[in-house]
């Protein structure tokens, strides 16, 4: 299990995940479709884009269940 980030925005069951700062010079984002789970390791959704800046992207999760407003501000981990 690896940290993928902090949820910034939700909005249409998509919730935007920003990726930490790398802390080497080359990020390897997470596959499309990896779970993504919460601290407790409860499934939250899955990874189905990968957008921005190549250094420092963003990732696009579907929510599992619900509205994923309820995930902003929480770190967030690909399984």
């Amino acid at each position: 299990m690896r940290r993928l980030g902090t949820v910034e925005r939700a909005a249409g069951g998509v919730a935007v995940v920003r990726v930490p700062d790398p802390d080497d010079e080359r990020y390897d984002p997470p596959a499309l479709g990896t779970e993504v789970v919460d601290e407790r390791l409860a499934t939250v959704g899955r990874v189905v884009d990968v957008f921005g800046p190549v250094d420092r992207p963003y990732l696009a999760v579907t929510a599992a269940s619900g509205e994923p407003a309820g995930l902003l501000g929480r770190v967030v981990y690909g399984r």
